[in-house]
C-alpha cells in the first residue's frame, strides 16, 4: 500500500498492517497510524516521552551479576559394558605387539605402530527413537 503524506509517498507493507489489525484488533487506519508512528514519519508525544525515559536509565544488556556462577559438575555413570569393551581391545592391541595405553577407561585407547600415533575412542550409539 501507497501513503501519502505532506506530498511524499510512503510504501507501507500489507501484510504489517494485516498483522498488527488482527493482534491488536483495531481499525485500518489505526494500524497505519501505528505503522507511520513506529517508523519515525509521525511524531508521537506518549512514544517520544517514552524514548526519552528510556534514554535516560540507559539500559545495559551486558550486565553482570554479582553473585558467580557456579558450575556442575556433572558426574558420569559408569559404563561397564564399554569398559570391557575397553580392556579386550587393548589386550588385543597388546597381544599383537602393540605399545598400548589406556586414556580413558570407558572411551580412549591409544597405540604405536612405528612412528605412527593412533587414538581408538569407542562411543556408544543411542538406540533410533520409536
Amino acid at each position: 500500500m501507497t501513503y501519502n503524506l505532506n506530498g511524499k509517498n510512503i510504501r507501507i507493507p500489507d501484510a504489517e498492517i494485516d498483522k498488527s489489525m488482527k493482534l491488536l484488533e483495531i481499525s485500518h487506519d489505526e494500524a497505519v497510524q501505528m505503522w507511520l508512528e513506529d517508523e519515525g514519519y509521525l511524531e508521537n508525544e506518549v512514544v517520544e516521552e517514552l524514548t526519552a525515559k528510556a534514554k535516560v536509565n540507559k539500559i545495559n544488556h551486558e550486565a553482570k551479576s554479582e553473585k558467580p556462577r557456579k558450575s556442575v559438575k556433572r558426574e558420569r555413570k559408569p559404563d561397564e559394558e564399554k569398559e570391557n569393551l575397553i580392556e579386550i581391545l587393548a589386550n588385543c592391541l597388546k597381544n599383537a605387539g602393540f605399545e598400548t595405553e589406556i586414556t580413558n577407561k570407558s572411551k580412549i585407547i591409544e597405540f604405536n605402530v612405528g612412528e605412527n600415533h593412533y587414538k581408538l575412542d569407542l562411543i556408544k550409539q543411542r538406540p533410533p527413537k520409536k
